[in-house]
Formats: structure tokens, sequence, C-alpha cells
């Protein structure tokens, strides 16, 4: 009877939390159904990655061919070059956009004049929702040949005539990148501005009365306070290493800068809807299974690399 009782507990306690939290688990719902809709139910398609999939025929008529498309993948002369852009993309990303929200949400927390504080916030985090056709938009104007940027360069005597940034192979992973920092790094601020609100105070109080300065106090409490958020982030920023912005690229990119600006996302995407056909259907799918195996090889790896460094892991 005992052990009946201590396997029902979970049970009765699973339904009391959910009949008290009733109103959060609503609201959790409407995110839940699109979680489910948007992500799980397409995964019923990777079938097709193995398979030279016709969409009259559906995935129960269409024949399997195994590893067929995968070993095409490997075999093509443009393979290395689009794994190559697409990791250097999203490292490059990492490397400038990670810690800049990190430095930008420490600024903010030390800001003392409320009003002014909200003034840089309201800034840093406009261009967030600013849509990635209008952000580029606005780049090829100011960068263009004969844009602000480069009449500006001309005047100062720096350059004799226009670069045609947008052209330039050498040019797309900084536009990219400056870009992203641009729009990104004061939303991306947020969370950790809401990991510093939860530090205790006292810790500030008893460190300016042991004659701490404002940068000890940032590097001995706020920082550790705000670790394990920032190591949680860090494993979900590594999981998506190879997912870059593929919209904003489509819309930068030309056949001249495929060079350094042509990854798995792009190409996925010319190989399935703009030249594949039909017959581009299964190799995309299996191309992008590609990208989502390393994907998640990087999140485990990462995952188990800072649960053995610290006590913060995602699971």
């Amino acid at each position: 009877m005992r052990q009946q009782g201590a396997a029902l507990a979970p049970r009765h306690g699973l339904r009391k939390d959910f009949r008290k939290n009733r109103a959060l688990y609503a609201m959790i719902l409407p995110g839940l159904v699109l979680l489910i809709v948007f992500k799980y139910f397409p995964m019923y398609g990777l079938i097709a990655a193995f398979q030279d999939y016709n969409p009259f025929r559906g995935y129960w008529g269409s024949p399997m061919v195994g590893l067929k498309h995968f070993e095409r993948f490997f075999r093509d002369p443009y393979c290395w070059r689009l794994i190559r852009n697409t990791f250097l993309l999203g490292a490059y990303h990492i490397l400038w956009t990670f810690p800049a929200a990190i430095v930008l949400a420490l600024i903010l927390n030390e800001l003392r004049y409320p009003r002014f504080k909200r003034v840089v916030q309201t800034i840093s985090y406009m261009p967030y929702f600013l849509s990635t056709v209008i952000v580029v938009g606005m780049m090829k104007s100011l960068l263009s040949s004969t844009g602000i940027v480069n009449q500006a360069l001309i005047k100062l005597g720096i350059l004799d005539t226009g670069i045609a940034f947008f052209a330039e192979p050498e040019w797309f992973r900084t536009l990219y990148i400056s870009s992203a920092l641009w729009q990104g790094v004061g939303y991306n601020s947020i969370i950790y501005l809401g990991a510093m609100a939860n530090i205790n105070t006292e810790l500030y109080e008893s460190a300016t009365i042991d004659g701490a300065n404002r940068i000890q106090q940032i590097v001995h409490i706020t920082v550790p306070g705000i670790l394990p958020t920032i190591m949680i982030l860090f494993i979900l920023a590594m999981a998506g290493i190879l997912g870059n912005d593929y919209q904003k690229i489509l819309l930068m990119y030309s056949p001249r800068t495929y060079s350094t600006a042509d990854v798995i996302s792009t190409y996925v995407y010319r190989q399935g809807i703009e030249t594949g056909g039909i017959a581009g259907f299964s190799y995309s799918t299996a191309v992008g299974l590609v990208s989502t195996v390393v994907s998640l090889v990087f999140l485990l790896a990462t995952n188990l690399i800072v649960s053995k460094v610290g006590e913060t892991s995602l699971f």
C-alpha cells in the first residue's frame, strides 16, 4: 500500500500544480501548439532524405535510395566551401555578438540615471524590431558605390573611387556580422539584465563597505551572479552555430560573393526551391539533415564540456 501511495503521489502533485497554475499553462499552450505543428510534425518529412521523393507518390510511394543524396553532397565540389562558410559565419557571430550583449548589459546595469538608462535601452533595442529587408536595404543604400559612406571616405581622401561593398567577397562577413551586432546586441542583453536584477543587493552593500570599487564589484559579484545564465545561453548559441540568418544572406549575397557568402542554408534553398525542382526535394532535405546532426553534436559536446567545467548545464 505504501508503494502504491508513493507511486500515485507524483500524479496527484502534477494535477494539483496544474490546477494551481492553470493560467500559466494556458499561456504556454499556444506556443506549445506552434512548436509541435511547425517543429515536430515536419520531422516526419526527414524520410525524404533517404528517398527519391515525389510529391505525387507521397512518402510511402517514393522509392528508397539509402545514402545516395548524402554521398552526392559530400562529393559536390562546393561541399567543403559551404561547410567552411557556414561554420565561420556562425563562429564569428558568436565571437562578436555573444560577449557584446554581456558588456552592454553590464554597462546598462551600472547606469545610475533612470531616464538616461531608458533612452539608451530604447535606442539599443529598436534595431531588433526592424525587418531584415529594411536592415539590408539601409545597408545597401549607405554602402553603395555612390552612398554616403563611400562619399565620406572619398572626401576625406581615404579612397579615390567608391567600393562596391556588396560585390566584394572579402567584405561580406564584415557586413553580415556588423549588421547582426547592431541589430541584436541590445535585445540579447535583456536576459542578462534580468539575471542581474536577481542578484542580492546586500552583496554590493557589503562590498562597498569593504572598499570595493565599481569594477571590482562587477568582476567579483555581477559576473559570477550571471554566470549560470551565460553558460546556458552559450550552449544554445553553440547549438545554432550552423544556423545562420539565411534570409539576410539571401538578400545580401550574389554569385560574385558565393566564395565567402554561400552557406548550407542558402544552398538548400537553391537546390530545394529555386533550381532543384521535384528532384531537389530529397537532396535538399539530406543536406539540411547533415546540418541538423552537426548542430546536435555541437550542442551535446558544449553541454558536456560546460557541465564538467562548472555546475551549470542544459540537461
